[in-house]
């Protein structure tokens, strides 16, 4: 199926700065374990296979990028639905928003979206908590 349709995903850090104007967001910070807490992934990022390991092996997380998949759909169908902007955040913007961000597209774009990934946060420091 090709659609019209374009999305845009911004993975960003709460706590670096705002998180973005989007019309989906995904707040990664609670419900899903933080790769940051384990020393052999807190320098690394999403784009580490590790973290994406790490990330992907959380219970709910699959569950939740098959459900955005559906959101994007629906949204898709509307009116004035050219472009869909998605934020994915978590407290860093380097591990969690990165792995859900990159994760999203690639189904997205499997569905016949054209997709766009801005990682904002992703060289950033660490955040030490």
């Amino acid at each position: 199926m090709m659609t019209t349709t374009a999305v845009h995903i911004v993975s960003f850090g709460y706590l670096h700065a705002p998180a973005p104007e989007t019309d989906v967001v995904l707040d990664l910070r609670r419900a899903f374990r933080d790769p940051h807490v384990d020393p052999r992934l807190r320098e690394l990022t999403g784009r580490d296979r590790l973290v994406q390991r790490a990330v992907l092996r959380t219970a709910g997380v699959r569950r939740l990028l098959r459900a955005t998949t559906h959101q994007v759909q629906a949204y898709a169908v509307g009116p004035s639905a050219e472009r869909i902007v998605i934020g994915s955040g978590c407290a860093g913007g380097r591990h969690r928003s990165v792995v859900v961000a990159d994760q999203l597209a690639r189904r997205l774009r499997r569905r016949g979206y054209t997709v766009t990934v801005h990682h904002r946060d992703i060289r950033k420091p660490v955040v030490n908590r």
